[in-house]
């Protein structure tokens, strides 16, 4: 199965977005949360308080006092779970978006000059914020992960990135009825 990251081509075009950024909020937020695709602005009341979205896409102005935010970082659970060096296994984590910079500097990666399937592994060493208690996420860990968590977190940064949820549309092979589900597991367990 052919999986495709990042790319201009799958990503919804940039709109400004106009927001404050609430006191206490991530470093950073304040440059993507004003550049955030429409698909992303629509998520703006599921990451806390702020304005309604509109047909267009964009935010609606918030009420007097109110402070639009933007939900920048997505839970996730692995099929399989990442095994470290002491046999323990981690399986919950995080992914944030993707910034521009995300996507550009692996393209300067000697390893992905040599390999561009590698291109995968570096990007989603960037965004993966945490992964169980392991202190720190790298590329070094996502190329030592098992095959199914890896097309697992592909799909997980395209639905997140590209889409703006961690909901995929899917349809029984049984009995061909289509449904959503969501890529972030919604109870302990589910993947």
């Amino acid at each position: 199965m052919k999986r495709s990251l990042p790319g201009a081509a799958t990503a919804a075009p940039a709109v400004p977005v106009q927001a404050d950024v609430a006191p206490g909020a991530v470093p950073g937020a304040a440059a993507s949360v004003a550049t955030m695709a429409p698909a992303a602005a629509g998520m703006a009341d599921a990451g806390g308080v702020g304005g309604a979205v509109g047909a267009s896409g964009l935010a609606a102005p918030a009420a007097p006092g109110r402070v639009d935010t933007l939900r920048t970082e997505f839970e996730f659970e692995l099929p399989r779970g990442y095994v470290d060096d002491t046999g323990a296994v981690h399986r919950r984590g995080a992914m944030r978006l993707s910034t521009a910079r995300d996507e550009l500097v692996p393209l300067r990666d000697v390893r992905v000059r040599e390999n561009p399937a590698y291109l995968s592994v570096v990007l989603l060493g960037r965004v993966i914020t945490r992964l169980g208690t392991l202190p720190m996420v790298h590329d070094g860990i996502v190329e030592n992960m098992f095959a199914s968590d890896l097309a697992f977190l592909q799909d997980f940064y395209e639905q997140i990135n590209a889409e703006g949820h961690t909901l995929a549309s899917v349809t029984c092979p049984n009995c061909a009825q289509d449904f959503e589900i969501d890529l972030g597991g919604s109870r302990l367990g589910e993947s």
